[in-house]
Parts: structure tokens; sequence; C-alpha cells
């Protein structure tokens, strides 16, 4: 038997060992160390990390995708859990993730892999250097959401655990964000339109008026995400409507569920969007800034009004105004990036058009940040303190790829192909600045452009 490849890393982590390893245990951390440029999917998890413990996982392996079962093993706790490859690509595959106190606050975490690839000494000479630097990408993404999430845990460890509902549990949003609450010792609600398939999932049917009501009692806070795609469809007049309905409609319903509990939860965070502030050229734009003209300005306006029932009872109110989401899971960046990829990117119209990006990972960091931070209420920006115009964009975005951004879109063109969603989505310019996150204490974990893409892209 050939000698196995070893590949380790490590990185000190601002907790304890104990309480790393608590966060290692909790449901959700799977889903937040898979990286974002993988196409990975869970199809079962049973027994958690203890031995014995098994994951069923579907992931690429070049065009194809394979099954890969892994099975836990050797835990002790505090100290170490191992995951073996039971199926799968590798012809061995065996990961210690190991934890060694540094100090009563810090620790050490190892992630220590002994692996073969397949094919013998064929798959070693060919394919052992791409592995090598697949895992050393992968970890590197790993570490650093480990290191930031159980940096916010330590920054709010005087918080008591709560009960959060969130509405759109499986959008672009809400699917990030119910990990990063799991795993910080939260429990977890869903209010969804299809049929429950868990335990804490309730059901309601704003367009019908229905919510169950009584099952809303006793929780501490909750996430309002759910709303049309705006970028989904062509703009046309029933289109229009369907976005702007399924924001005021069912946030309305909502609220005046909220408000009428007997025990009411004391936040509600609902998202809203920087086109609140419509197309407002270099000026630069805080909480404190009036609203804008347009379409999307004036749905945002009605959807934030939607939540006064909900702050006249007394619940604390926050209205998220969302940025351009940076993650290749799905929204504007993982549209841009087959063009970009065969070389077809380029500035769209003039490029001097602020576009306030925030990075997926600080959309749900600024959410958990609202909901236990009792000062935030009204609007907050959530946003990067560093916008960037549509040509810095696609430069930085160019470089980071290694690809030319030689091919620009003419508004004109932009708006022959989308007609009013290019003015409002493309082409406006809205520069944006993230005040009451700043103020209240939030540390970004992804502030500058170039970082952030390296970071949601593996690059």
């Amino acid at each position: 038997m050939s000698k196995a490849l070893v590949f380790e890393r490590r990185v000190l982590l601002p907790v304890s060992a104990k309480v790393a390893f608590d966060w290692h245990e909790r449901t959700g951390a799977f889903q937040r160390l898979a990286p974002p440029w993988e196409a990975m999917e869970i199809i079962s998890q049973t027994g958690g990390i203890k031995d014995g413990g098994r994951a069923e996982l579907r992931m690429p392996v070049g065009p194809l995708k394979q099954i890969w079962i892994a099975e836990h093993s050797g835990y002790r706790y505090a100290e170490q859990f191992r995951d073996t490859q039971v199926k799968g690509p590798f012809a061995r595959f065996e990961h210690t993730h190991k934890f060694t106190p540094q100090d009563r606050e810090t620790c050490w975490m190892t992630d220590h892999i002994e692996y073969e690839p397949p094919l013998g000494i064929v798959g070693r000479w060919f394919g052992g250097p791409i592995i090598r630097k697949k895992l050393d990408r992968v970890f590197r993404y790993r570490h650093h959401i480990t290191n930031a999430d159980l940096t916010a845990i330590r920054a709010t460890r005087e918080k008591h655990n709560m009960k959060v509902l969130i509405t759109g549990a499986s959008g672009l949003v809400g699917k990030e964000l119910g990990p990063l609450l799991t795993t910080s010792g939260h429990e977890v609600f869903r209010l969804v339109r299809s049929n429950p398939s868990d335990a804490n999932d309730i059901p309601w049917d704003p367009a019908k008026g229905v919510v169950h009501k009584a099952r809303l009692e006793g929780l501490d806070g909750v996430v309002h995400l759910a709303g049309e795609n705006i970028a989904g469809a062509r703009w046309n007049n029933a289109v229009k409507q369907r976005i702007r309905d399924s924001r005021t409609v069912g946030t309305r319903l909502l609220c005046e569920t909220l408000a009428s509990l007997e025990r009411k939860p004391k936040v509600l965070v609902c998202a809203s969007a920087i086109g609140f502030y419509g197309d407002r050229g270099n000026e630069i734009l805080t909480e404190q800034s009036s609203a804008g003209e347009g379409f999307l300005a004036d749905v945002c306006k009605e959807w934030e009004a939607a939540c006064e029932p909900a702050r006249a009872a007394g619940i604390r109110v926050v209205n998220l105004r969302i940025g351009v989401i940076l993650t290749p899971k799905g929204g504007a960046l993982s549209k841009m990036l087959f063009p970009f990829r065969m070389g077809g990117g380029g500035v769209i119209g003039s490029g001097r058009q602020y576009w306030s990006w925030v990075a997926i990972d600080d959309v749900i960091g600024a959410i958990q940040h609202c909901l236990t931070q009792n000062e935030i209420t009204g609007p907050v920006n959530c946003t990067s303190p560093n916008p960037a115009t549509n040509y810095e964009f696609t430069k930085t975005l160019g470089a980071v790829l290694h690809r030319p951004t030689i091919f620009p879109l003419p508004g004109f063109v932009a708006k022959l192909a989308l007609g009013e969603m290019a003015d409002d989505l493309l082409l406006a310019s809205t520069r944006v600045l993230p005040n009451q996150l700043q103020a209240t204490g939030y540390q970004f974990r992804c502030p500058t452009l170039e970082s952030t893409l390296r970071h949601v892209l593996g690059a």
C-alpha cells in the first residue's frame, strides 16, 4: 500500500476549544463550511459528528456529480472528531479535526487530512497537485468562515439564545441565515408556503391572509425576507404588481399578526433594498437620506410602511436596506460569471454609476447583529463601507478571474434587452454607506471588493 498524501492547515480561533467544538456539533455547521462555488448538496445527515454518524452528499467531480458518504469516528469532546470516506472519489480520505487550547480564551483548530487519489500512481502524479491546490482553496475559505462566526459569538456571549422565525428561508439570504443562527445557538423556525417538512416549519399563505397565529406566540425575533425576485422576469404591469404585492401584502399580514400576539417578539428585521434611494448619481446616501423616485423606490417605501402595525405595538422594527448581494449561488454575480469567464465581460452603460454591493456573509452577519443589538431601530443600510462604480466592479472582477473586460454593454442595449428593469437595476447610481451598522459596532467580514470576490469565488 502506498503512503498516503497529507494535507494540514490550522487556524487560531478567538474562543475556547469547548466553544469551537460546540459550534461544529450544532445543526448547520456543514452548510456554513460548504464553499459557495461548489455545487454541493446534502442528501442526508444522521448521528451528528459522534462515532457512527454519517453524512451523504452529492458533489461535483469534474463535469460529473458523485455521491460521497462519510462516517464519523474518533470523537473526543472538545478535542477531536474524524470523518472517513466510505464511498466517494478517493481511494482513501480521512479528515481529523483537532482542537488544542492556546489559553482559556483561544484555541488552535487543525484540519489534518490523509488521502490517496484514485488510479494509483497515475492519480498521484497527475491529480496530487490539483487536489492539494483545491484543498488549500477550500480550507482557506472554511477557516475564514469559522473564525468570523466564532468572533461574532464571542462578541454576543452575554446575549441569550433566541427563538427566531424566518420567512423566505428557502431564498438566497434565508438559506445562509438559518445555519448561521443555529450554529450560534439560536433555534430557528420557518414560515413556509409549501407543505411543512420539519417540526419547526409553520405554514402560511399571505395571498389568502392565512397564518397560524398561535404558533407565533413566544418568539424572540422575526426575520422577514419573503418577496418575489425583482429580476426574475422582464417587467410589465402584471410583474410589477406581483413584486409590489409580494412585499407589501405579506409584510402587512405578518406585522398585524405579530402585533396581535399576547407574547410578541422583541424585534422584527424586515428586508428592504437600497432601491429606496433611487438613482442619485454621486450623492452619498445614509439612513437619513430621503427616498428617491421610480418603481423600486415606491415599492421600498410601501414595504417599509407595511411594518407600521408591528412598530405601533412596541416591537423593535429594523428595515434592512440591502445592496447588491455578492455570492456565486445567485443574484447579480452569478449571472455575470459565465460571460466574464468566457472573456465577454465589460462595463455597463457609462460605468460611472455606483453599485453599492455587500457580501452574502455580511448580509446574514448584519441580520444577526440587528437581532441582538437592542439599540438598533428603523432603517439600516446593509452595504459594504466601500461602494464601487460599475467600472471599478468590472475591472476588479476581471482581474480576480484573470479575464479581459473589453466588451462594454451600452446603456441603450441594456434597455432594449431588459426594458425599465435596466434603468433601476443596472444603470441607476446609488452610493450608499452603512452608517448605522458601523455606529453600533458591526465589524464587516468582507469590507473590500477584491478580497470579497476572492473569498466567495475561492480565487
